[in-house]
């Protein structure tokens, strides 16, 4: 059983943490499809030197709160 499955398992008869459970592996998936996009626009992967002096690079992150039905996450917009 993988940590996601056991957590699951436990949070079954608590709809409060079955309710911060999906909001907890919905926020880490937003924010790793994000990051993907990015990788696949600009072509090159994080720490890469091709995107060095592009003008195309990574220039960090903005954060913000986005409400959910399972309530609000933080999302990293690259």
């Amino acid at each position: 059983m993988n940590d996601f499955t056991k957590d699951f398992a436990q949070a079954l008869f608590n709809p409060d943490k079955i309710n911060d459970l999906l909001r907890k592996e919905l926020q880490q998936a937003v924010n790793n499809l994000l990051e993907a996009e990015l990788t696949a626009f600009l072509g090159y992967d994080p720490y890469a030197r091709n995107g060095r002096k592009t003008g195309n690079s990574r220039n960090g992150a903005n954060f913000r709160k986005v409400d959910t039905q399972f309530g609000q996450i933080e999302v990293q917009a690259p």
